[in-house]
């Protein structure tokens, strides 16, 4: 008689993966919404250019103070428990940012709506990183951060369609709702531990054995996480990428308005362009092949940023202009999967305190970015190339960071260790 056939591995860990982008991509919708409704918002509410700047700098501050303790809840009780109350938390306070009445009522609606937020990607990184083996990681995330950039970019002009036809108020009620229904699916089909998965057979679940493994030991613990280098230049890299990627969700309408002479239209339309590309951007980084090193990516994509966004305070032409902003944005976001699987790689069992340490300072900077914009364009007369220039600067300390970090030597001792444990 013949061997057995080999049992074909399930896909379960396919379902995941779409929990995951469905996620990350309600999340950035939600958050980016509010960017287009900015000025009927702050013409109703008497909101001058300084206060909008703290609303749009409220939801990362709360963001940025909240990612560790959320990414510690993850890692100690599990990521069912955790996320599903955080969506429905932050989804209701985007709904009840529809109802503010003034500038206090509306930062506080905003604060709380990023405090839910801050669960959000620590939590999906454990998650992908104990459901998929180490060579779909990277392109998961890939996938995840191409689909928020493209939620982020339709969001201008879907948002606009909304806030036209209904309003700004009942058009952040519609984005709330959405959390709800995510929520209602997410607890029926997901289980921390896929073993527990009825959808799961032996097979699949031998292919996961390592990533298991990966996300229950090792990592150091609190004490590698707050003294360990890799973890600080991670941290400084992304907090300096998210200080250049925030003013394309906070100020960039404004700016293709007030320094382009476009309509609230116009700048709708240009406005998708930084976002769409980055998700290509995001999407390619993990179709690179495996034997070109991920810090020489990540270093390029920083170096180019730097040089195109300078090239833009030199351009005469809208269209041209916003087409080498796109191209920065591209190049910026090929680094988005190789920093997020970085934490992986360092954190092992604590991936989602790392992930939260590097995200809670890219909150800061996404708090702020549009704060200390908004006091550079009242102190400079609206001279938005000061804003551009300090882009450049962020993008160069990205890049110098790059020089030092090596994931794939990370990657490697990690197989190491798990290998002899085999």
């Amino acid at each position: 008689m013949g061997d057995a056939p080999m049992m074909r591995p399930t896909k379960a860990r396919l379902g995941v993966v779409g929990f995951a982008v469905t996620l990350a991509m309600l999340a950035y919708i939600q958050r980016v919404a509010i960017s287009q409704a900015a000025s009927p918002m702050s013409t109703e509410l008497g909101l001058d250019k300084g206060q909008m700047g703290w609303i749009f700098g409220a939801f990362a501050l709360s963001y940025a103070l909240l990612e560790i303790p959320m990414g510690a809840l993850g890692d100690k009780f599990g990521v069912r428990r955790v996320l599903a109350p955080l969506v429905l938390i932050w989804s209701a306070f985007t709904a009840l940012s529809g109802a503010a009445w003034n500038f206090t009522s509306l930062l506080v609606m905003r604060f709380i709506f990023g405090a839910g937020e801050a669960g959000c990607f620590p939590n999906l990184t454990k998650m992908l990183s104990v459901w998929l083996p180490r060579r779909e990681r990277v392109q998961a995330q890939s996938l995840m951060w191409a689909c928020t950039r493209w939620a982020g970019a339709v969001t201008p002009p879907i948002a606009l369609l909304i806030i036209t036809a209904v309003g700004w108020r009942w058009g952040f009620a519609v984005f709330g709702l959405l959390g709800a229904l995510w929520v209602a699916a997410f607890w029926f089909f997901f289980k921390d531990d896929p073993a527990k998965h009825k959808g799961v057979n032996e097979a699949e679940l031998q292919l996961l054995e390592g990533s298991r493994a990966l996300a229950e030991e090792g990592g150091g613990g609190w004490s590698k996480i707050f003294t360990d280098v890799n973890v600080l230049l991670l941290v400084i890299q992304y907090t300096a990428f998210s200080f250049v990627w925030y003013f394309y969700v906070t100020w960039l309408p404004t700016y293709l308005i007030e320094a382009w002479g476009l309509t609230f239209a116009q700048a709708a339309g240009y406005a998708i362009l930084p976002l769409l590309f980055g998700g290509f951007g995001a999407l390619i980084s993990g179709m690179i092949p495996a034997r070109i090193p991920r810090r020489a990516i990540a270093l390029f994509g920083f170096v180019a940023t730097a040089a195109l966004l300078f090239t833009v305070t030199k351009m005469q032409n809208a269209m041209v202009a916003m087409v080498l902003m796109a191209l920065a944005s591209f190049c910026s976001d090929l680094t988005m999967p190789i920093s997020w699987n970085t934490c992986v790689e360092i954190g092992r069992r604590y991936t989602a305190t790392v992930a939260a340490t590097m995200n809670m300072f890219s909150g800061l900077a996404g708090f702020a970015a549009p704060v200390l914009g908004g006091y550079i364009l009242l102190s400079e007369s609206r001279n938005w190339n000061a804003l551009l220039y300090m882009m450049v600067a962020a993008a160069c300390i990205s890049a110098v960071c790059w020089l030092f970090l090596n994931p794939d030597r990370l990657a490697e001792k990690n197989a190491e260790i798990d290998g002899s444990k085999n």
